[in-house]
């Protein structure tokens, strides 16, 4: 029996898709990341400074924080404090991965941008709307520093976006939400670049196995999926 989708969506069909900029007051960059019913607030600040094994050498540096607020979820989470999950600590590894692959980390010159991506409502794809939504904002906070003269050009070479695809009852379907994320065979969450270059390919197989058919597939639909949300970004950023 095919799968079918408890929001009526076709297989290849994004979530609606929103993005809300100047969220906050205060970060140099700030969105309200829309995905179906999960909403992430992706927030960039600018620090100056680097890592100590970066001192001196003239190259910028981007770190990554995410964390899930307790009400996120139906039922209330523990807040992480002191001790992360490993969940957490993955998830913003990938994230900061993902947002420093599209720098010229040269050109950004000896300061540090903060991304946080915290979660205000998840119905699954968490990791990948902060990856989109924190590339809006990121694009806001480099914005800041070409008006005020601090930089002399973008760091930003690159455009990023991120979606989640997944195996059910073996037909591939983009963006999962939460329904279907917890009944997939296969799910993957894919981060390319503006050139359709990958920069992370997570994937893995719940039970059994997926063939390189099916790779193939997935690929497909996540970079349909992706080629739109780039879209909705330019859009937005274009507002």
């Amino acid at each position: 029996m095919a799968w079918q989708r408890p929001d009526g969506r076709r297989p290849d069909q994004l979530r609606p898709v929103r993005f809300e900029r100047n969220f906050t007051r205060f970060a140099a960059g700030s969105v309200l990341t829309h995905a179906g019913n999960t909403q992430v607030l992706c927030t960039v600040s600018i620090q100056p400074g680097v890592p100590k094994f970066l001192v001196d050498s003239g190259r910028g540096w981007l770190t990554a924080e995410y964390r899930m607020l307790p009400s996120a979820t139906p039922q209330r989470q523990t807040r992480e404090l002191m001790k992360l999950s490993g969940r957490t600590q993955e998830i913003q590894r990938l994230i900061g991965r993902s947002l420093r692959s599209v720098l010229d980390m040269k050109a950004l010159g000896e300061r540090t941008l903060l991304v946080d991506a915290d979660v205000l409502q998840a119905d699954a794809g968490t990791r990948t709307a902060s990856i989109t939504g924190a590339y809006v904002a990121l694009r806001d906070a480099i914005d800041q520093l070409l008006q005020t003269g601090e930089l002399a050009r973008s760091p930003i070479i690159h455009q990023v976006a991120a979606i989640s695809v997944g195996l059910l009852e073996n037909e591939a379907f983009l963006d999962l939400a939460y329904e279907e994320d917890v009944a997939a065979d296969v799910d993957c969450n894919i981060v390319l670049n503006e050139e359709l270059q990958i920069i992370e390919l997570q994937g893995t197989a719940e039970e059994g196995s997926f063939s390189r058919q099916q790779l193939n597939q997935i690929l497909d639909l996540g970079e349909k999926g992706i080629q739109e949300l780039m879209t909705f970004q330019n859009a937005t950023l274009q507002s």
